[in-house]
């Protein structure tokens, strides 16, 4: 095992822990019966600056982490099967 799979294994067990825990600090989506009767819909200052909120910012870093993750399990499988 060289180096470069060393290190890159490294990376894909800490993407995976970040994965696990921003998916574990989100808020749950499911709105319930109260969606199912009132439409879902609720035009306040919070849905209308959505993309700056605590929730948007766990989401975007969880598909950053999540593109990492493949990035890098390619990158290892292409240096693996050029050292054997």
């Amino acid at each position: 095992m060289g180096i470069a799979e060393i290190v890159a294994g490294s990376v894909l067990i800490l993407a995976s822990l970040v994965i696990i825990l921003v998916v574990l600090a989100q808020d749950s989506k499911d709105d319930g019966l109260t969606s199912a009767i009132g439409g879902g819909y609720n035009s306040s200052f919070y849905e209308g600056n959505k993309g700056r909120t605590k929730d948007a910012k766990l989401s975007r870093f969880t598909k950053v982490s999540a593109v990492l993750l493949f990035v890098v399990t390619l990158a290892l499988n292409i240096i693996s099967s050029f050292s054997k």
